[in-house]
């Protein structure tokens, strides 16, 4: 079955191998949070230790983790991440902005700084908006379109939730138009902190009805 990205909690796991990385995308936890396991070569690295423990040290199995990315500060998204890391001893990597709310954090994310996952490179674009320290993580397929990873900075059918502050929320649009549509072609992939994924191209003619909308 090609892989869609449609995933249930307590459901089969969903994985897209590409000619390098493979992704393996599972939710958990009562908010049906994504968590994202990248394997390149022997090496792995999770996206958001969101929930459920024995669900994600399972998925990761024997082959172990060298590194756990949180994608941000809220409580939902790294509810696993201690036992997780205790578990596999994988390194804690969060942007500086928002590594303070998170539990284990042994390093900290800038923008343009490089997560490598084996031969692989996952590219920190750093998002402010839906907290000060959201990230996302772009994986340039040599042979195929991108892959992008945007915690809850980016959904199909808009931005993440910033509480109507309108300050918060126009530097949310502003980074999510300018560091990732304007960047990054039609056929680039999102995967989001929540729910289905979706591409640039599909959502990029909604961006003026988001702006006006003010959510």
């Amino acid at each position: 079955m090609s892989y869609t990205g449609d995933v249930t909690r307590g459901g089969v796991p969903a994985t897209r191998t590409l000619d390098h990385l493979t992704v393996t995308k599972i939710s958990v936890g009562p908010m049906d949070n994504n968590a994202y396991l990248l394997r390149c070569g022997d090496d792995q690295v999770l996206v958001d230790a969101a929930n459920d423990a024995p669900a994600l040290l399972e998925l990761i199995g024997p082959a172990g983790l060298s590194a756990v990315v949180t994608t941000h500060r809220h409580g939902d998204h790294w509810q696993a991440l201690s036992a997780v890391v205790e578990a596999t001893g994988a390194r804690s990597l969060a942007h500086a902005d928002d590594a303070t709310e998170i539990p284990v954090v042994t390093d900290t994310l800038a923008e343009g700084d490089k997560v490598r996952v084996g031969e692989c490179e996952l590219e920190v674009i750093h998002i402010v908006g839906h907290t000060p320290g959201s990230i996302a993580l772009l994986y340039r397929d040599p042979n195929g379109h991108g892959h992008l990873w945007t915690g809850d900075s980016l959904f199909p059918g808009g931005v993440g939730n910033t509480q109507k502050d309108a300050a918060r929320f126009a530097s949310l649009i502003d980074d999510v138009e300018h560091k990732l549509f304007d960047r990054l072609p039609d056929d680039t992939w999102f995967y989001p902190g929540h729910g289905k994924d979706s591409t640039l191209g599909t959502e990029r003619p909604h961006l003026a009805e988001w702006r006006e909308r003010g959510w």
